[in-house]
């Protein structure tokens, strides 16, 4: 579900001026509250965390962002790209996940301009462009922490060149008319779909070729390819190290004491995780083979990270038992810390 009659703004909880950092907070606050994983089952939840998803991959990108400002709710429609990459669009019933926008730049010239120098021109003497490979095109794709995990295939929608019909590519008709269904290009721009493999396991930065999915060629030269580079999204509950994942889990005063089992989140959902006795806060418990798949196979691991938790609010009876503790205890958890070295 995307943000369509929203203001992406409104979504995050921040003003116009917000900055890059102060958008970014919003987000992470949002969306540690409303994740799935800390919401099973809750439909509410869920929608609420693709709203802060959509609003903050519009937000957190400067290019977008300035679009939004000046289109508002219509900022796709004003994109411009290179023909036949405009308006990339990913979508399909399998795909599930919005990647409207993949960070493609437009030239200042127009789009007779693009086409020449994507395809060449028609020479003036009426003489056909010689052929030649279509031109590597390079987008960005952004993925939750999840999809990348996980792969799968994407069905991405794009607006793509294709040799006209009409002329078949060459751009002249009648022997030296420049032909009128494509103003001499060679190229109409169609709509289409390509599906796309996502190994299981890619990183951010990492980058992934589509064969003859580029530029199209020019008098039946083959097409150029497509290279999609990752850019992982900001988890709200997971920081990434490499293969592995580190989650922060806050424990009761207690449960560190007395050692307990808990649930923890991992990347496929809550296990169980013994804390020792006597754990300390900031002490780090790995779950091996619980991190990120790894591309040649394997996975890494997580690491959960302590964090003692005090509670603010007390009943009587517990202020009671805390007091008759601090009694008998002779646990001094200052003793030496700060004796000078040497002293006597």
């Amino acid at each position: 579900m995307a943000v369509k009659t929203k203001d992406y703004y409104e979504v995050l909880g921040v003003s116009r001026n917000a900055t890059e950092d102060e958008i970014k907070a919003a987000y992470r606050k949002l969306a540690r509250k409303f994740h799935p994983d800390l919401n099973p089952g809750d439909k509410v939840a869920e929608e609420r965390f693709k709203e802060l998803q959509e609003a903050y991959d519009v937000l957190s990108d400067a290019e977008k962002r300035k679009k939004y400002d000046q289109y508002g709710e219509n900022w796709r429609v004003a994109e411009q790209a290179p023909p036949g990459w405009e308006g990339f669009r990913a979508g399909g019933p399998q795909a599930g996940f919005d990647f409207s926008d993949f960070g493609f730049g437009a030239g200042a010239g127009g789009m007779g301009d693009i086409f020449d120098e994507l395809f060449g021109r028609v020479g003036g003497r009426g003489r056909a462009r010689r052929s030649s490979r279509g031109q590597d095109v390079e987008a960005e794709l952004e993925l939750s922490l999840e999809e990348a995990h996980r792969g799968g295939r994407r069905t991405l929608q794009m607006q793509a060149a294709e040799p006209c019909p009409v002329c078949r590519g060459i751009g002249l008709v009648g022997g030296n008319q420049i032909c009128q269904a494509c103003r001499g290009a060679g190229r109409v721009v169609k709509p289409k779909s390509i599906e796309v493999n996502l190994p299981a396991g890619v990183r951010d930065g990492s980058t992934v070729r589509l064969a003859g999915q580029g530029g199209a060629g020019v008098s039946g030269a083959p097409a150029g390819d497509l290279y999609l580079h990752i850019r992982l999204r900001p988890h709200p509950i997971f920081t990434v190290r490499g293969d592995d994942l580190e989650v922060d889990v806050p424990i009761a005063p207690w449960e560190a004491v007395l050692g307990t089992s808990i649930e923890v989140p991992t990347i496929e959902g809550q296990v169980e995780m013994k804390v020792p006795a006597g754990a300390q806060t900031d002490q780090r418990l790995r779950l091996r083979g619980q991190g990120l798949n790894r591309r040649r196979g394997g996975r890494g691991d997580l690491y959960v990270r302590l964090k003692v938790v005090v509670p603010r609010q007390i009943t009587e009876a517990e202020r009671r038992l805390y007091e008759e503790l601090r009694r008998v205890s002779r646990f001094d958890p200052r003793a030496n810390r700060f004796a000078a070295k040497g002293a006597v």
